[in-house]
């Protein structure tokens, strides 16, 4: 799955919250978002590409999941909040190099039905149930990679109240994890990111750094650091630095920096120190002012607004680069955890499907035993009464008639977001004062309620803008 993701530390966020969000751009993938209570967790696990099956712990935690709806392929749980408000993204699909790959080649059966690695199909499944902390989700799917191998590169994301941790596989049966520093954001646009470690920490404490446990021995035996300043870096050693990522990766990286850095660096121009293409963009910085929610949700939903690369633009260089908020996004969740809140109500999961330049987000209580129909009720049919299919919808519509619609987009996502923002403030209040739990599931019941009211408005308003841009129209007055 080609994706972006991005991660914010509690003392870069508005409010003290950790926030991991990531867009699943798969194939048109029909989503849906439910919760999976311990009952429905398998005892053995069975994956559709990897043939693997592998024995689960006892007493595994509820947790939310972002499944498809079509299971013929896997689960491709993509993310969730567990019920010790953990949340997990799998995965960002990254990159590695031929030193890499033809020293630990990844894990694929050569015959028919014969076992593989695990992979973005099975991780969230594997690991999310199981877990009290970020940190203990690293050690966790470390355990797992160094003894059944992936048969893809991935990136995977970990947070709790208080940290997040982000995890690169490397090879067949290796990984490296560093926690994110609290007053920082991650940018994540499919490549190999983490751009520094401190390898006697991950051999010592481990308080920052987590790596196999013959990481070493590896990068020396395959002669692997190609570095000539004596620094270790991580993306340098494992990742990729292709014509492709100058095209696909680096400049998601680029725009998402821009956006949140405007005067650290200079990022246009001749003398910029930072272009599109560039390999060294940093993988993590410190925002100049706090992130929103808001702010997340805008990043990865842009398409270069405001530059010359801009799709919808007139400009010789618009599409150059490939957009963050892109047409076959599946779904996009953005997992807060709100420490300062009573444990409840700390999870919140922001969820929104379809292409994200178009659609809204609604933040769902995740410590409930059941989600509402509208989210949780998607078919394999267009079906205008989920929030899907409606997002999906909308999209279609407004994309070739940007400039005449784009206006109804704008005004549906700025009413939705501080009206999903109310409710939540609405019913934190309930909660505390009430101390029922049972409140919560009304509260993801009243915000569907109003994501399906304004979106139906919305969905009215460009599919007549869209009707009136119909090419049989004439313009004479006969009606």
């Amino acid at each position: 799955m080609a994706c972006t993701t991005i991660l914010v530390g509690k003392k870069a966020s508005y409010d003290g919250s950790t926030m991991i969000a990531r867009n699943d751009d798969g194939n048109f993938d029909e989503k849906k978002l439910i919760i999976v209570n311990p009952k429905d967790q398998p005892k053995k696990y069975k994956s559709k590409i990897g043939h693997l099956e592998i024995e689960l712990p006892d007493n595994p935690l509820r947790y939310t999941s972002t499944p498809s709806v079509n299971p013929e392929h896997g689960i491709w749980a993509a993310n969730g909040i567990n019920e010790a408000n953990v949340s997990m993204t799998a995965t960002e699909t990254i990159t590695s190099n031929m030193r890499v790959l033809g020293a630990d080649p990844y894990v694929v059966g050569k015959e028919k039905n014969e076992p593989w690695g695990i992979g973005e199909e099975d991780l969230v499944v594997l690991v999310l149930p199981y877990i009290k902390t970020a940190k203990e989700g690293v050690l966790r799917l470390g355990a797992l990679l160094e003894k059944y191998g992936t048969y893809e590169a991935n990136g995977i994301a970990f947070a709790d109240k208080d940290e997040i941790w982000w995890l690169e596989t490397i090879g067949g049966h290796h990984f490296i994890a560093r926690r994110v520093k609290d007053d920082e954001y991650v940018l994540m646009p499919n490549q190999f990111g983490i751009d520094r470690f401190d390898l006697n920490d991950a051999f010592g404490a481990q308080k920052e750094n987590i790596c196999s446990k013959d990481l070493k021995e590896f990068i020396k035996n395959n002669f692997l650091d190609c570095n000539n300043d004596g620094i270790f870096n991580p993306r340098k050693i494992f990742g990729s630095h292709t014509d492709q990522d100058h095209v696909y990766n680096t400049p998601r990286a680029w725009f998402m920096a821009r956006y949140f850095n405007p005067r650290t660096y200079k990022w246009d121009g001749p003398n910029a120190d930072f272009t599109p293409e560039s390999d060294d963009i940093p993988w993590s910085l410190v925002p100049e002012r706090k992130i929103g929610v808001d702010e997340v949700k805008y990043i990865l939903s842009s398409y270069y607004q405001g530059t010359e690369f801009n799709p919808y633009s007139k400009g010789e260089r618009k599409g150059m680069y490939r957009s963050i908020g892109i047409n076959r996004t599946g779904v996009m969740a953005i997992l807060q955890i709100r420490g300062y809140m009573p444990k409840e109500i700390q999870g919140v999961e922001w969820i929104c499907f379809g292409s994200n330049a178009f659609n809204t987000v609604l933040p769902i209580y995740t410590n409930v035993l059941d989600m509402p129909k509208y989210i949780k009720n998607t078919t394999l049919t267009v079906d205008t009464n989920t929030f899907y299919w409606a997002s999906r919808l909308i999209g279609a519509l407004v994309d070739p008639i940007y400039g005449s619609a784009i206006q109804f987009v704008e005004r549906y996502q700025g009413k939705t977001l501080a009206e999903g923002q109310r409710l939540l403030n609405e019913f934190d209040k309930k909660f505390i004062e009430s101390k029922d739990v049972n409140i919560l599931a009304k509260a993801n019941e009243e915000i569907c309620k109003m994501g399906k009211t304004e979106t139906d408005k919305a969905l009215s308003q460009v599919l007549r803008a869209s009707s009136q841009h119909m090419k049989n129209g004439y313009n004479r007055a006969d009606n």
